[in-house]
């Protein structure tokens, strides 16, 4: 038992450190993919238009455009990757632990990718909405909603402060309860 449990410790200690190494060269990439993919999907729900994305190292510039009567209203949305996908290395990490003790490993680390994938979708989603919200109501293009505007403050906020930040565990627990032998 011992040996077991001195083995999942030098197993995630290895891991966390060559995700790591591997994470930092390509999270940007990532980052851009999650937020085009993302960004594509806001513009009917808010009713603009992705006029560009520019990456700037991990810094993500979202320009959206929504024309009305006769002008053109530009909302700039600036994300920065690694504050939503900081913890992935250590996902990766306690993941890689579980393998002893997880059964279909295949189906256990497919479903983590895509819970993982799903909470950085909304990350972005929720981020992207509320700026937009917020821009939109400002101005005075959108009525102001209060009841919409905190839907979408606490949607991103939540997904900040709470899912963000427990993800690893929150998956871990997750392929440990579902795929454990």
């Amino acid at each position: 038992m011992q040996k077991k449990g001195l083995k999942v410790v030098f197993i995630f200690i290895g891991a966390y450190l060559i995700f790591l190494i591997l994470w930092i060269n390509v999270k940007d990439y990532y980052g851009y993919a999650i937020t085009y993919s993302v960004s594509n999907m806001v513009m009917p729900i808010k009713d603009v238009v992705l006029e560009s994305i520019t990456r700037k190292g991990d810094k993500i510039d979202v320009t959206f455009s929504r024309h009305i009567y006769r002008a053109e209203i530009i909302a700039h949305i600036f994300i920065k990757t690694s504050f939503y996908t900081f913890n992935v290395p250590l996902t990766c990490a306690i993941l890689a632990a579980f393998h002893l003790f997880i059964k279909r490993k295949k189906r256990a680390y497919l479903e983590a990718v895509l819970i993982l994938l799903f909470v950085h979708a909304l990350y972005v989603f929720s981020l992207e909405s509320k700026g937009l919200t917020e821009t939109f109501m400002n101005r005075g293009i959108e009525p102001m909603n209060k009841v919409r505007l905190a839907f979408y403050q606490f949607l991103w906020s939540f997904t900040d402060n709470m899912i963000i930040r427990f993800e690893p565990f929150l998956i871990g627990i997750y392929v440990f309860l579902r795929f454990r032998k």
